[in-house]
């Protein structure tokens, strides 16, 4: 089983993706062996409503909810977004969501960002965080949108501990407390693989000796990425195949059973 924590479905506004609808991008995930999916809309994160995106993303995974799982983007700074949030998680049954501080104007730290997370997770839904959309080569000369601060990070995940985090598209975690043993963070996040390595400086490697296997997802990127470099990091990560089925699927399928739960639960 492997299920990819970090995909893709929409247009983004600066370049092309392929693969962006929902048919062509199961076909490339049955061509790369890959079972589901963790989706999110690509148009919302420079929708000025993000809202739309979501609404776009629900109707295109409706046929295929058994390998596709929506994420809404939501914006707090977005009027409504309260509402928003009710709609994506008790109407069109999304079991999480992704936040885009950099893009949507505004830092973790802010207070209208805590209202959010304190709201997901009252619903417990997962909060997803990629640290980066693009390089910052690839990206348009209009926009400049830092990569999200790891400090910022270690910070909310701190102030949050009932909250369950992912962090995606991101690096360097062995040089800070997400990734160090006896950090002093609460154990309420995972750390998804596809900018990190698992040969040269064997980061992946590093997290699972420190915080565990069980806290570390597959993940690819998809459509902004291909698939292949993600894969063959599983491949030839130097460990046992028990810890690379935690990475590949099992991991993300206990955290998505639970949402799954209190979803049924609540309706």
């Amino acid at each position: 089983m492997r299920i990819d924590f970090n995909a893709y479905l929409g247009h983004f506004a600066f370049r092309r993706l392929r693969h962006n609808n929902a048919s062509s991008l199961l076909d490339l995930m049955d061509r790369k062996q890959i079972d589901q999916a963790v989706v999110s809309s690509a148009s919302a994160i420079t929708y000025r409503n993000p809202q739309a995106g979501n609404e776009e993303l629900a109707a295109e995974v409706e046929p295929h909810r058994d390998r596709l799982f929506p994420f809404a983007v939501i914006n707090p700074f977005y009027a409504g977004w309260r509402d928003d949030l009710k709609t994506c998680h008790e109407t069109m049954g999304m079991k999480g969501l992704r936040l885009y501080p950099g893009w949507h104007n505004y830092r973790l730290a802010n207070p209208s960002c805590h209202d959010l997370i304190d709201a997901a997770t009252e619903r417990e839904m997962i909060i997803s965080i990629p640290m980066r959309v693009e390089d910052a080569r690839d990206r348009s000369w209009l926009v400049d949108v830092p990569d999200v601060a790891l400090a910022d990070v270690i910070t909310l995940v701190k102030a949050f501990p009932k909250a369950r985090f992912v962090l995606l598209n991101g690096l360097g975690y062995v040089n800070t407390p997400l990734g160090r043993k006896e950090g002093g963070l609460p154990a309420n996040y995972l750390i998804e693989i596809s900018r990190l390595d698992s040969v040269l400086g064997n980061e992946i490697g590093q997290l699972i000796a420190n915080l565990g296997a069980d806290r570390v997802v597959f993940g690819t990127g998809m459509p902004f990425n291909y698939p292949d470099p993600a894969l063959l990091k599983l491949e030839v990560l130097d460990a046992g195949k028990d810890v690379k089925d935690k990475l590949a699927g099992k991991n993300a399928a206990n955290w998505l059973r639970e949402t799954r739960a209190t979803i049924n639960k609540q309706s």
